[in-house]
């Protein structure tokens, strides 16, 4: 099976502990900080990743560092993970476990692309219109980029709308080109 795949499961049977507890919000930030720590710790990752540290050294570790700021289930959940030696998955997990969460609360993320900074309240606007035009909640997430000269380009998963004047010039070039044979 893929990484992906088992991990989409991981995060599937996560909110399914959270929704027994109501902890939804409150695993999504544990995940989401213990996939950051994995990320960003070296020594973090070497511990979790070396095979020469015993399954109930790492899993005594992470119980240690949980311990009173998790819930129980969440412990236990992590101490799965790494009986499964499934530990490296976490930063995976965090993000399956965010699109799953989305995906039950009707909300997509769209990346916004703009030639120059939005003034305030323009994501906010954007927003509101792009979840009209959706029919779902959209969050959306600028970048600025000078290339595209104008306009706007929206990116909703594996939709792209482009609406850039880069664009479209280079739209209007390839019709002055093939107009002129």
């Amino acid at each position: 099976m893929r990484d992906e795949t088992i991990a989409r499961n991981y995060a599937q049977a996560l909110i399914a502990l959270a929704n027994k507890g109501n902890g939804v919000e409150v695993f999504g930030g544990l995940i989401s900080g213990m996939a950051d720590a994995v990320r960003e710790n070296v020594v973090l990752r070497r511990f979790l990743a070396a095979p020469q540290v015993a399954e109930a050294e790492k899993r005594a570790v992470l119980r240690k560092a949980l311990e009173g700021r998790a819930p129980n289930t969440f412990v236990l959940f992590v101490e799965k993970l790494v009986s499964n030696r499934r530990q490296m998955l976490i930063p995976d997990i965090a993000i399956e476990y965010v699109n799953l969460v989305d995906q039950q609360a009707g909300r997509v993320h769209a990346t916004v692309t703009v030639a120059q900074p939005p003034k305030p309240g323009d994501a906010e606007e954007l927003s509101k219109r792009l979840s009209s035009a959706l029919g779902k909640s959209v969050v959306a997430h600028m970048l600025v980029n000078p290339a595209i000269l104008g306009g706007i380009i929206v990116r909703v998963g594996d939709s792209v709308m482009d609406g850039s004047v880069r664009r479209r010039l280079g739209a209007l070039k390839q019709a002055l080109v093939s107009g002129s044979r």
